[in-house]
């Protein structure tokens, strides 16, 4: 790489790095969240799905706005709101002014998200891309990292408004270093699809609420009828894109037999493996009584292991393609998991870093050669649309394993106490804890099998012919 590649890559990096800071650092604060701001447990809870929600929704159309105007100055414009969002965060009087600040970061964070593995794939040719989607994967490890630690640092001396302050210096050198050296900006004619984005958000709005509420209130009407209207807004949304010229989900661009398989493994590992992070957190400080940051230490290894192994794994993809390595990452997560279900009530926590370190290698060998293989195989000049699909459906997978995961906790004890378990605010004791290790072993398992499926899709992927990658 020359110099102003490598600047690119920093600049890209940082913006990874700061979303992934956010979604851990913001985890860990919510018990001091929650008390100081006066919150119920739903409404902080929102803090988190309304990240989500927005970033899923939005993340396409915003990758196709970098195809329009511009892929780099669409990401330099996501530093700053960002940036401002975070502000806003730190400001923020109350809990729905917090929200609605994390909804201003979301769209920062989406323009980021959106245009990012477009800019690569304008900036580095096919045979090196796996090698810098390696690093932008060691920016999302390390930042998941220093969140863990910051968290509990920050929220514990210095105070939780802080966690969003962090974000503000750092923007604001990144957006300035990416206004000077991340400026090309290849544009595409293509159209927004507004109705096809209202139809998703309205279906995944219904879905995650239904979720929610049942975490608090169990089966009643209200969730039911909000889980089928979702599911009515689901079919409508695939019946418009079947039909619309300018789809979100571009199904012509799919019938690529790589780019399809990859795309939809990427789907169902995030949507089976994140659920396997938060009933871990929950099993460490509700059953185990570890603080929130002493929990999220455990985990650390995962993130040190996927942070130095990334760049390698994904040089790596460019030489020998993305079959054989996404899939034996897919085998890795499925064995960390299965590690997992070993947990009992005084099972050694060494056990835990074990199953932490395996989870890393997993990550580091699936995301950068998975990501390198759909942007290889996307078609010219619709990189930021297809960068722009790559992360709505991991968001969207993202957000399911949430919902699952709170859903899951609910459903194997009292619904108040899960809730607070979940948040950390208390654990549990006597019978209650084996009732919890069943729901969440009937989690892993679940996990497991959908972790399964996306490792029969990254092999039914095929073979890739790439050209060789520079010594």
């Amino acid at each position: 790489m020359d110099t102003k590649q490598k600047i690119i890559i920093f600049v890209l990096m940082l913006g990874t790095l700061m979303g992934s800071l956010d979604s851990t650092i913001v985890i860990l604060a919510f018990p001091t969240i929650s008390d100081s701001l006066h919150a119920t447990f739903i409404a902080t809870l929102w803090v988190i799905l309304i990240y989500l929600l927005i970033v899923a929704v939005c993340t396409t159309q915003l990758g196709r706005i970098g195809d329009i105007y511009g892929r780099s100055r669409m990401f330099n414009a996501g530093f700053g709101v960002f940036t401002f969002g975070s502000l806003f965060c730190g400001l923020s009087p109350g809990i729905y002014w917090l929200i609605f600040s994390r909804g201003i970061q979301a769209v920062g964070g989406a323009l980021m998200q959106a245009n990012s593995g477009a800019i690569i794939a304008d900036t580095f040719p096919p045979n090196v891309r796996g090698t810098a989607y390696g690093y932008i994967s060691l920016g999302w490890s390390s930042g998941a990292m220093l969140g863990i630690v910051l968290g509990g640092i920050i929220t514990t001396y210095v105070g939780w408004e802080y966690i969003f302050f962090i974000n503000v210096p750092i923007g604001i050198a990144a957006t300035l270093l990416g206004l000077r050296y991340v400026t090309e900006n290849t544009r595409v004619n293509a159209r927004l699809d507004t109705t096809g984005m209202f139809l998703m958000g309205t279906a995944l709005t219904f879905i995650s609420f239904s979720g929610v509420d049942f975490a608090t209130e169990g089966t009643a009407p209200l969730n039911i009828a909000a889980l089928g209207i979702g599911a009515v807004f689901i079919l409508l949304f695939v019946l418009f894109e079947l039909q619309t010229e300018r789809p979100i989900i571009d199904f012509s661009a799919l019938r690529n037999r790589i780019l399809r398989y990859s795309m939809l493994a990427a789907f169902f590992l995030s949507l089976g493996y994140l659920s396997v992070v938060f009933l871990i957190t929950m099993y460490l400080q509700g059953i185990r009584a570890l603080s929130p940051l002493d929990a999220a230490l455990l985990l650390t290894p995962g993130y040190i292991v996927g942070s130095l192994l990334a760049p390698y794994m994904g040089k790596l993809s460019d030489r020998y393609g993305a079959r054989m390595l996404a899939t034996s990452g897919t085998l890795m997560l499925i064995l960390a998991t299965l590690i997992y279900l070993t947990l009992g009530v005084a099972t050694p926590l060494w056990v835990v870093l074990i199953a932490s370190g395996i989870s890393g290698l997993g990550t580091a060998m699936f995301f950068p050669s998975n990501n390198s293989a759909v942007m290889a195989n996307a078609p010219q000049g619709s990189y930021g649309g297809i960068s722009g699909i790559l992360r709505t459906l991991q968001n969207i997978g993202i957000l399911g394993s949430f919902v699952i995961a709170i859903t899951v906790s609910a459903a194997s004890i009292p619904r108040d106490v899960a809730f607070e378990v979940f948040i950390g605010t208390t654990n549990l004791v006597g019978g209650v804890s084996s009732a919890f290790i069943r729901g969440i072993d009937a989690a892993l398992w679940a996990s497991v099998a959908i972790i399964g499926i996306a490792g029969v899709l990254s092999w039914m992927r095929g073979q890739e012919t790439r050209e060789a990658a520079p010594e």
